[in-house]
């Protein structure tokens, strides 16, 4: 689960990392409010969870309470990179010497929580690896031993961080992630930029969260503070009914048992000419309920024009997997061409199930190549 910027700011706070004063805002009069309480100059920024923030223009300065008023104005409603802008920001604006990148990852192909620093901060980490990476210093964590501190210094010193002052500080900011990414269940805690104040003081400018979905049963305060009206709507719905869903840009909804298959129908639909349109998995079985709810999410977005059904009976027998199917057709009413891909155990008695009960919009295929050719072919 990504967090707000402002709800990462919150737990930065919480930590103990430095981060500029601020507060939320939902309408023009909270954000004229939130400047006066604050004093000075503020910056007015957009809450949403998608970068780019800046460059679409939800992110401005205002000398005092009526510019922030008329800058929220101008950012609230604003459509940036298909998210709209319902929630902002409001914290006193900082002064800027140098700007740095600090972030903590779990590195799946190395089962390690991985550091990254660099002095190169305000911009995409992923540009910076690629034109000079020998700037960007990392650092894999082992997780039998923990964090230690001669590790901070390292990276410090790896980035061409040397200052003394500026060390320590940093160091501690290093140490104090290390802290929340572990307690927190994160996957991602990153702070771009890590600024440095003309006075030498070092603090979070921005906050990036991710938490692990898995482990949100032991972080309800957290969950329950997601704003999740701002979010995917069919990502919220997924969420609420324990549907694995990821929301993607095309017009062919897909549904499979198992993440690797899939991924793999994902590629599949891309080379049979179509887009897909999402993620989702319904994991080792296909019961009706679950079929139910996954259905509900993916035909809930109007730019799917098919749906692939694709499973493979390991364990999960193929006429249980058809029987679960029509059941859940005979309980929601879909006029979208659906095209069922069944291979495995007991694969053809459950192909043979289908086609004698399915309703007419229900196409069966033995094979994933022939089952998104004719998703593709329907859709269009």
């Amino acid at each position: 689960m990504d967090l707000y910027e402002y709800q990462g700011k919150e737990l930065f706070r919480l930590l103990e990392i430095p981060v500029p004063d601020g507060r939320a805002a939902s309408t023009a009069a909270e954000a004229r409010d939130a400047a006066e309480g604050l004093g000075g100059q503020v910056v007015v920024k957009a809450q949403v969870l998608t970068g780019g923030r800046g460059k679409a223009g939800g992110i401005k300065p205002a000398d005092g309470p009526a510019e922030a008023e008329s800058r929220a104005e101008e950012i609230l409603g604003l459509n940036i990179n298909g998210h709209v802008v319902r929630r902002l920001w409001v914290e006193r604006a900082s002064e800027v010497a140098r700007e740095y990148y600090l972030s903590v990852t779990f590195d799946r192909g190395e089962k390690k929580p991985l550091f990254m620093l660099t002095r190169e901060g305000g911009v995409d980490i992923e540009e910076v690896a690629a034109s000079t990476p020998e700037k960007v210093a990392r650092l894999h964590v082992e997780p039998l031993t923990g964090f230690q501190p001669f590790e901070a210094r390292w990276l410090c010193f790896a980035a061409g961080i040397t200052e003394p002052g500026e060390m320590k500080q940093v160091v501690d900011i290093i140490k104090k992630l290390r802290g929340g990414f572990s307690a927190l269940d994160a996957m991602l805690l990153e702070i771009n930029p890590l600024i440095v104040t003309p006075e030498g003081e070092v603090r979070a400018l921005d906050a990036k969260v991710t938490i692990d979905d898995n482990a949100l049963y032991r972080h309800s305060r957290i969950a329950e503070g997601q704003a999740s009206e701002d979010g995917d709507p069919q990502e919220r719905m997924a969420r609420e009914r324990g549907v694995t869903y990821v929301k993607l840009d095309g017009e062919i909804g897909v549904l499979g048992n198992g993440a690797g298959l899939v991924m793999s129908t994902l590629d599949v639909v891309g080379q049979a000419g179509g887009r897909p349109a999402n993620f989702c998995d319904l994991g080792g079985g296909a019961q009706a309920d679950s079929v139910v709810s996954a259905l509900e999410v993916i035909t809930s977005d109007r730019s799917v024009r098919g749906i692939v059904f694709n499973i493979f009976g390991g364990i999960t027998r193929g006429d249980e997997v058809a029987r679960g199917l029509l059941e859940a057709l005979d309980r929601l009413t879909i006029d979208l061409p659906i095209v069922v891909r069944l291979d495995g155990t007991l694969a053809e008695a459950g192909r043979a199930l289908l086609a004698e009960r399915a309703p007419q919009n229900v196409y069966v295929e033995s094979t994933m190549l022939a089952a998104a050719g004719r998703v593709v072919e329907l859709a269009s």
